[in-house]
């Protein structure tokens, strides 16, 4: 099962207002595990950046300056999304954000059923408790020490970690539903358990099977476990 850890950083808190995206960082796991592919991009929002944005993420108008253009990176972005599933922490406003963007250039719009949103979970799972991102490090003791500043792939590799715990810790289905080795005639199959080819040895010693034997016939005949034995 593939899917993408993702996070964005952006000019404000409304595509529709004009606010533009200027940072996507993406994190590839694959059965819920890293496998080290990332996707990382910094865009010229085409527009100043506002100085509250700029106090967030520190992305400012002359280092945006040479970035490419949403227009020119979308399509690519998409190659590395394909059809993955979209783990996000507050899905709806990357979501929003990246549909506006890809909207504007006409180019397929992400379904929202296909976006993860870690925020929803942990407010699931921790009712009443502090959901954000550093909360939640704090939790799992996670070490966050370099986010002084947000950064979507910095973030992204951080929410991964997050994730994992969420849904009950790194590989939680312990890698039973990984594909091992492949058949002789070069097709994968699915990894079972085998039956061990020599039985353990009893654990129980002569002594002990003697004394329970004894302790069983001292119950009378009646006793389940003498009808049973």
């Amino acid at each position: 099962m593939r899917e993408i850890v993702l996070d964005t950083e952006t000019t404000g808190f409304d595509p529709e207002s004009g606010d533009r995206i200027v940072e996507i960082g993406a994190v590839e796991l694959h059965n819920h595990v890293a496998t080290g592919r990332t996707y990382h991009q910094y865009i010229n929002p085409e527009r100043s950046m506002p100085q509250e944005a700029f106090e967030v993420h520190g992305l400012g108008d002359e280092f945006l300056a040479d970035k490419p253009k949403f227009a020119e990176i979308g399509q690519a972005f998409l190659d590395f999304v394909d059809d993955a599933k979209l783990v996000i922490h507050n899905a709806a406003f990357d979501m929003k954000f990246l549909n506006a963007e890809l909207r504007w250039i006409k180019l397929p719009q992400l379904p929202w059923e296909q976006a993860i949103d870690t925020l929803a979970i942990a407010r699931q799972k921790f009712p009443g408790s502090p959901a954000s991102l550093d909360a939640l490090c704090r939790r799992f003791n996670i070490d966050n020490s370099s986010r002084t500043l947000h950064g979507a792939l910095l973030d992204s590799e951080i929410l991964a970690e997050v994730y994992l715990e969420l849904i009950g810790g790194r590989q939680p289905d312990f890698a039973l539903s990984v594909r091992h080795g492949g058949s002789a005639s070069g097709a994968e199959e699915e990894w079972r358990p085998m039956k061990r080819p020599k039985p353990l040895p009893a654990r129980i010693t002569d002594a002990e099977k003697e004394a329970h034997d004894a302790f069983v016939k001292s119950m009378g005949e009646e006793a389940l476990w003498a009808r049973l034995s």
